[in-house]
């Protein structure tokens, strides 16, 4: 058992006879950690790109909530006539009137359209 643990500590199995399949095993090894090193790199970089993206769907959604209200805001009518009465355009004091159409006259007056 001593002399195993010398030789292994002297490193004796990569100047053997047989030292080339060793060899082998080692570079089989170190190409296997860099593989994994390149592939916990790009998993990291993803999940940081995940962040960012996720952090900028929030601003936007915030963003649109606000701009959502605002336009809420702008759209009411107490809001459109304070707009128009700086232009001199007040609303209406009459109210406005339903015309209803006959169907007869309806169909007598694409009668004469047709004709």
């Amino acid at each position: 058992m001593k002399n195993g643990v010398y030789s292994l500590l002297k490193a004796k199995f990569l100047i053997d006879d047989d030292a080339v399949k060793n060899w082998r095993f080692i570079v089989f090894i170190i190409i296997l950690a860099i593989v994994m090193i390149a592939n916990t790199q790009r998993f990291e970089q993803k999940v940081f790109k995940i962040v960012e993206l996720t952090n900028q769907v929030k601003e936007l959604r915030s963003e649109f909530v606000d701009r959502r209200s605002e336009l809420m805001k702008l759209k009411m009518e107490s809001t459109v006539s304070e707009k128009m009465v700086e232009k001199q355009i007040f609303p209406s004091t009459v109210p406005p009137v339903k015309i209803k159409v006959k169907k007869e006259e309806e169909k007598s007056f694409f009668k004469k359209i047709w004709q």
